[in-house]
């Protein structure tokens, strides 16, 4: 039997070296930041799953074990915040993934005029501070609000009670979620001119017509960045909170209906000042996000298609 001779190794040459110790060093502060401000903070949260740290604890620092975990299992308030979170999870994601892409195709088509214009006048509510922006949509979404007036118009007699109904509030901060879309429809639109125009000349000669096009050119070669919108959208909806906080003070008003998992972690962490328990409320948060990243990635296999590949 033949013995495989591995290949061997070709040393680095001295540029070679040089250049790999400058963009050593070029990395290095983020590299320290990473470790100071991420990776050590990281820990010393899982360390404070096992302890009792409170603010308001009177008892000094003892290790207590898998209590706080315990506690979580039983906190029915803990999971019906996360069912608020997946809930509008289920109705806002497939609004900042698909929209965008859509207002993407409308802004790069030729038969669009002013499509320079168009781009700056939807970009230009990302830049608005997003407090100022949801304060904004907090009086168009008021019983007497613009959207309101606008249905009445179109015959709605008793339009939505946007903020206050548990059943319209989800909707409504989707509605709100609209404000910041500016940034994605900018991704997709230069994922759109990345497209070699040679595939599109190739469809037409095979007499493929607008949606063939879009199904068997457009899509495929955008599923990339579709995938990065996804999985930016995942990581941005867990850690949803902000709009909530500041509308309706973080109370979870109507009915509980706002009471994100994420919010209940702030508060428990920072208003009632249980360290411990608020670590152990974020690292599940952690676990979760990471489950359906990596189920996203493995999933992705099927649909995502890079030019790269062979």
């Amino acid at each position: 039997m033949t013995a495989v001779r591995m290949p061997r190794r070709v040393p680095m040459s001295r540029a070679a070296r040089r250049e790999a110790r400058h963009g050593f060093l070029f990395i290095l502060p983020w590299i320290i930041g990473f470790i100071a401000f991420t990776a050590l903070p990281m820990a010393a949260t899982f360390v404070f799953t096992f302890l009792n740290i409170s603010l308001a604890e009177a008892e000094p620092l003892r290790f207590v074990g898998l209590d706080n975990y315990r506690r979580l299992l039983g906190d029915d308030q803990a999971w019906a915040a996360l069912g608020v979170t997946a809930r509008f999870a289920l109705l806002w994601l497939p609004v900042v993934v698909a929209l965008p892409f859509l207002l993407a195709l409308a802004v790069n088509s030729r038969s669009v005029r002013g499509g320079g214009l168009l781009r700056v006048l939807l970009f230009m509510p990302y830049v608005v501070p997003f407090v100022a922006g949801a304060l904004i949509w907090q009086n168009m979404l008021a019983a007497d609000g613009w959207i309101n007036s606008a249905l009445r118009l179109f015959g709605v007699a008793h339009p939505p009670s946007w903020l206050n109904d548990p059943a319209w509030v989800t909707p409504g901060l989707v509605l709100i979620g609209l404000w910041g879309l500016g940034a994605g429809l900018i991704v997709n639109l230069a994922g759109l001119r990345a497209i070699p125009a040679q595939l599109y000349d190739a469809a037409l000669i095979d007499g493929a017509g607008w949606w063939r096009r879009l199904r068997h050119v457009t899509i495929p070669m955008m599923s990339p960045v579709l995938f990065y919108t996804i999985i930016l959208a995942v990581v941005e909806v867990m850690q949803y909170f902000l709009v909530p906080l500041v509308l309706f003070d973080g109370n979870g008003d109507p009915g509980g209906a706002t009471r994100f998992f994420n919010l209940y972690l702030y508060q428990t962490f920072f208003t009632f000042q249980e360290m411990s328990y608020g670590s152990t409320l974020a690292w599940l948060l952690f676990v979760i996000t990471l489950a359906v990243t990596l189920l996203l990635f493995r999933l992705s296999r099927r649909w995502v298609h890079y030019t790269s590949e062979r």
